[in-house]
């Protein structure tokens, strides 16, 4: 006998006896449902440990990104300089000013965009769990614009006022709940979602870049290797190379939308009216080069970022696959 079974991409044609079909649809939701929720769990632990080994980059991009131009003066003269004057005034861990904010965001904004990327990979693989380029590409897009919605935009806001707020003569927050608490009562929780559109293009295109590029190359080595079946796991270093490779296509195709969503959630948010004011206000007083600063230390920090993340990501979820069936 023959049968049509519900399944999460639709109806399918299923022959063999009824139990066997129930039993077999059963495993089948089942299995797709574990795999999500291994991502969500495999992606949070990733989130945490990647920030706390590469957070000073991140301070020195953000840091340079925000010193604009007055009169032909600049704070810093470049990444090595702005590492220099930020030990000098306040010491090594003043590297790490903010490293609580990211910390507390890095882990839920991992679990989102891990377990939205497999969640869009269940329903759009053929029936070998193979992804066409453009899905893959369209899989990473929706990670990207789910972690930009519901976790990287209030902790991106709140991350560039604590750095920005140490460059004035009295900082005024004192840490992460107490800042929190200062933007939420001066401005509301619109505070925390400021440059949300910058923010959702800059997550969306660096994850369909990231995504696009991870998969293409870990299907190319598949291939390259004859390993069909997709069960053979790939050396750990390959997959950071291959993470480098992206985190590096990531950054040279948006640096501009992340240099406009850095101003925008600044504390000198208020001279810009919208996304497309910032970007045409920065272009007009500070140049088309204006967009691409923080890129040296922007670029160090994704190529190592991006390679550490698809390493422990890959560690965990091999793990998760033997452990948890």
């Amino acid at each position: 006998p023959a049968a049509l079974v519900m399944s999460d991409r639709g109806l399918v044609f299923s022959a063999g006896r009824p139990n066997q079909r129930v039993s077999a649809a059963a495993a089948a939701a089942s299995g797709s449902s574990n795999k999500s929720l291994k991502g969500i769990i495999a992606g949070g632990i990733t989130g945490g440990m990647e920030i706390c080994i590469t957070f000073p980059t991140e301070y020195v991009k953000t840091q340079l990104q925000l010193d604009e131009k007055v009169g032909a003066q600049k704070r810093y003269k470049g990444p090595i300089d702005c590492v220099k004057v930020t030990v000098r005034e306040r010491g090594f861990f003043g590297l790490y000013r903010g490293l609580s904010v990211l910390l507390y965001g890095s882990i839920p904004k991992s679990a989102v965009r891990f377990g939205a990327f497999e969640e869009f990979k269940k329903r759009n693989s053929d029936a070998q769990g193979n992804l066409s380029t453009g899905r893959k590409f369209l899989c990473g897009l929706g990670a990207g614009i789910c972690e930009a919605i519901f976790a990287v935009t209030p902790m991106e806001t709140v991350k560039v006022k604590f750095i920005n707020d140490q460059n004035s003569a009295n900082p005024k927050f004192r840490g992460f709940f107490h800042g929190v608490r200062e933007i939420v009562r001066e401005q509301g929780l619109r505070g925390c979602y400021q440059g949300l559109t910058a923010t959702m293009m800059k997550q969306g295109s660096n994850q369909a870049i990231r995504f696009l590029v991870v998969e293409s190359l870990k299907d190319w080595y598949r291939g390259y290797r004859g390993d069909t079946d997709n069960t053979r796991p790939i050396p750990k270093l390959l997959t950071g190379m291959f993470g480098a490779v992206a985190g590096a296509a990531s950054v040279f195709g948006n640096t501009p939308i992340d240099v406009v969503k850095t101003r925008m959630q600044g504390l000198e948010a208020h001279k810009y009216r919208s996304t497309a004011h910032c970007f045409v206000k920065i272009w007009r007083e500070e140049g088309p080069l204006a967009f691409y600063k923080g890129t040296v230390p922007r670029l160090s920090r994704v190529c190592l970022d991006v390679a550490i993340t698809f390493m422990i990501y890959d560690s965990f979820m091999e793990l998760f696959n033997k452990l948890w069936n």
